[in-house]
């Protein structure tokens, strides 16, 4: 286990020690939840109650009870109590190992990278002597592995670079030893990866977001990898998971990928060889619905809700339900449940439409269920709030480039970040620049130049720094100062941001008595 675990499995077996009744039960390990991407730790298993802070990509938890379908109730490593949602993109167990699976010592300085390829983006060099966790092998050139901060990514599997002195967990849970520069393993296949795996990566490919060249690309594929396939949307995408666990898309175009087994649709059934020889259509047998032009699949049945990803022309869907006039409840052919308009532009119904009370119908979208509403209240806005920060939240640790791509999400500069927070969670695209963002808030009215009295969810604007003391800026007119820098104020005197590359790109920072109140210009909502 890595030193994160072992912290936090003393911190609960401490506990429990103290407990007569509880000496039994610590013989037997903690279930342990390892966080996939930012999710509230709350005071009660509910949306509405009380957010103490979010749990970040990389923290661990021991899960104290599953208190219904929808949520956990944790231990956190400080050894504060709280709940938080049980979604299997949210956290995921992960099972005990021994004291010494997976460690390993990096020998020489090594590329620390997105992906399994040194055409992957290099997060920063691996020092001689780290310790690192390797917890898998996507191929025989690399492994994956997790540094002592936390920071998952790839290193060459050389032994050149990198000495294993323990087990090497395998997605599928079997563990070989040693290093595999060799081409063999005496614990296993040199191989790596999952024994479901049904597909080997024979050119390098994007894996993307979604079935369409639209979609953000998550990494390259490189040739070897050995990946699941799951489903298959449409004639032209797989929808596979990497040996990482990382779930995406890939062409199914035979020159990129090679079956090696049977692809489970969504329906239970299994098919076999690639989508380019015409032998399978791909989807589930229940789909009853195609998709003609490329639309926003939410999570919920608003333009107010998350976009999930783009589903493509082509794509077989499964419409469960119409919860309004203009939008259909619907499973994608990876089992992904979402939303997408009714506009017969977008969707094509070529089946019937299960409704609440168990009917079937079929025909035009609007043709049947008054539905409900948006009512614009303030639960909305607060909801809508949320899903900015929870959007922004989940890019935390994401380096920091002055002057970033607008069009990734692999970097950030401030006014990128604030954009791209918005632009998913609220489906608002603010000014491209810090300045313009101003501009943007001052339009709106309601500017405020006391930081205490910002909202939740506002932005924050800063002049250039002169110091770090307040008697530097004493004599400043902000009035004609220029906006330099931007921000998400999430209340109890934070804020959420990214500023230089030294501070480790997206993070919180503490507002009172710092070079933030000093440089504050002023703030207000966009929303």
């Amino acid at each position: 286990m890595n030193k994160r675990t072992a912290i936090l499995l003393s911190v609960v077996l401490s506990a429990s020690l103290l407990l007569p009744a509880a000496a039994s039960a610590a013989t037997t390990a903690p279930t342990v939840g390892q966080i996939q991407s930012s999710v509230s730790f709350r005071s009660l298993p509910s949306t509405s109650s009380t957010v103490y802070k979010y749990l970040k990509q990389g923290e661990q938890v021991v899960i104290l009870e599953k208190v219904n379908t929808y949520w956990y109730k944790v231990q956190d490593s400080a050894g504060a109590i709280g709940y938080i949602s049980s979604d299997d993109k949210y956290v995921e167990i992960v099972e005990a190992v021994s004291p010494t699976a997976g460690k390993a010592t990096i020998a020489a300085s090594v590329s620390f990278r997105t992906g399994p390829s040194t055409d992957s983006a290099r997060i920063r060099y691996l020092a001689k002597g780290e310790q690192v966790t390797v917890t898998g092998q996507p191929n025989g050139y690399w492994y994956a592995v997790t540094a002592a901060d936390g920071t998952k990514g790839y290193v060459s599997s050389d032994e050149k670079y990198i000495t294993v002195t323990g087990s090497v967990t395998q997605p599928s849970g079997n563990a070989s030893g040693g290093n595999t520069t060799s081409g063999s393993s005496s614990g296993g296949n040199a191989s790596g990866g999952s024994a479901s795996a049904n597909a080997t990566i024979v050119a390098s490919v994007s894996f993307r977001t979604g079935p369409s060249t639209d979609n953000e690309r998550i990494r390259y594929l490189s040739k070897g990898e050995q990946v699941t396939v799951t489903g298959q949307p449409s004639s032209n995408w797989y929808a596979v998971t990497a040996a990482d666990g990382t779930k995406g898309y890939v062409s199914s175009d035979e020159k990129y990928i090679t079956m090696t087994g049977s692809v489970t649709q969504p329906g239970g059934s299994a098919s076999g060889g690639n989508a380019s020889n015409g032998s399978s259509s791909g989807g589930s047998a229940s789909a009853n619905a195609t998709i003609v032009a490329s639309v926003s699949f939410r999570t919920g049945p608003s333009t107010d809700n998350e976009r999930i990803r783009y589903l493509s022309k082509g794509e077989q869907v499964t419409v469960t339900g119409q919860p309004s006039s203009n939008w259909y409840a619907v499973t994608a052919a990876d089992g992904t449940k979402g939303y997408v308009s009714s506009d017969e532009k977008y969707i094509t119904v070529t089946g019937s439409i299960p409704q609440a009370g168990g009917n079937g119908s079929n025909g035009s979208p609007g043709s049947n269920n008054s539905g409900g509403t948006s009512s614009g209240s303030a639960d909305n806005h607060a909801a809508l709030v949320e899903s900015v920060i929870a959007a922004g939240m989940k890019y935390w640790g994401t380096p920091y480039e002055y002057g970033s791509d607008r069009s990734t999400t692999t970097t950030f500069d401030c006014s990128d970040f604030v954009r791209t927070a918005f632009r998913e969670g609220a489906n608002l695209t603010l000014p491209a620049d810090s300045r313009k963002q101003g501009d943007y808030v001052r339009n709106l009215g309601s500017v405020k130049t006391d930081w205490h009295q910002l909202k939740r969810g506002d932005l924050m604007f800063f002049m250039d720094s002169k110091g770090s003391s307040a008697s530097a800026y004493k004599n400043v007119n902000k009035a004609e100062e220029t906006i330099t820098h931007v921000g998400i104020y999430l209340g109890d005197g934070q804020i959420l941001h990214t500023y230089s590359t030294a501070s480790g790109g997206v993070r919180t920072s503490v507002i009172a008595d710092t070079h933030w109140e000093y440089r504050f210009l002023f703030g207000g909502s966009v929303l």
